[in-house]
């Protein structure tokens, strides 16, 4: 097994190979630089070191430009020799054509796995940061999901915590003797939110299978 990646050529001419040591990998790092440098080919080379090493990567791929880990090059392409010359420059001696496991992962589940995660899972806090509650309101929200786990009822998605609300908001004169306040107006407050996320397609970002 390899102790290091290949990370491209430094110095004059670039001729000097450049490579992480594995054992440092773990540390912070930064590629910069301007357009057509080479940062999205340097962060693919990195990726697909760590995968040969048997490091599993997760790439934010906006653009697209790194898909093309799934699929190996092909000798036959017009930039082949330009490539092979290249990597001679810079004294990438093993370089050539190869595919590398890749999960295309989509939030809305129509272009590639889906990312899902259940309400329980988020929890109360990231929960309320996400519908921007005031700090009632995120009270509530946290007797809700106590109320959740000493009930044993399952918080999967949105709708089953808009029922829980609902169940809130009808026994909030009990709950309040046992939790603290609980108003009807906060309960309104947070079943307002969870609509708006829900009428912006965030109910697709919570249910099983969670992530």
């Amino acid at each position: 097994m390899k102790d290091r990646l290949f990370v491209g050529g430094g110095g004059e001419n670039y001729a000097t190979p450049q490579h992480l040591l594995l054992k440092y990998a773990n540390r912070h790092g930064l590629i910069a630089g301007a357009t057509g440098t080479g940062k999205t080919v340097t962060l693919q080379i990195l990726a697909e070191g760590f995968s040969e090493a048997g490091v599993p990567v997760f790439l934010s791929d906006v653009k697209g430009d790194l898909a093309g880990l799934a699929k190996a090059g092909s000798p036959d392409f017009k930039l082949h020799d330009a490539f092979m010359k290249r990597a001679a420059t810079i004294g990438f001696t093993d370089y050539g054509y190869d595919s590398f496991p890749v999960i295309f992962w989509d939030l809305f589940g129509q272009s590639g796995h889906p990312i899902r995660t259940t309400v329980a899972e988020m929890g109360p806090l990231l929960l309320a940061r996400l519908l921007d509650l005031t700090e009632a309101q995120e009270g509530v929200l946290n007797i809700a999901f106590r109320v959740s786990d000493e009930e044993g009822l399952p918080l999967l998605d949105l709708k089953d915590l808009q029922s829980l609300l609902v169940w809130v908001g009808e026994n909030a004169k009990e709950l309040s003797l046992r939790y603290g306040n609980v108003s009807g107006a906060s309960v309104g407050a947070i079943q307002r939110a969870l609509l708006v996320l829900e009428n912006q397609g965030g109910s697709r970002l919570f249910g099983e299978p969670a992530l």
